[in-house]
């Protein structure tokens, strides 16, 4: 089965369809973005080690000072 999609002269395409029904070209299936954290999909540090401790001394620190109050 042929891509179906139309060139810029209005011919269509000539090359062969994958399974839904477009070539490579025009619409078919992509492999997607690459994966790991050297390619942007590292969001954000919420929990690295390094926040948890901070985490875990600002809590501590909080607690003694309640704790402190009259």
């Amino acid at each position: 089965m042929r891509c179906g999609a139309k060139t810029r002269d209005g011919s269509p395409c000539r090359s062969w369809g994958m399974k839904n029904g477009r070539c490579r070209m025009h619409g078919g299936t992509s492999p997607g973005a690459p994966k790991g954290p050297g390619n942007g999909n590292y969001k954000h540090g919420f929990w690295t080690n390094e926040a948890i401790k901070e985490r875990s001394q600002m809590s501590e620190f909080i607690r003694e000072m309640r704790d402190s109050l009259p």
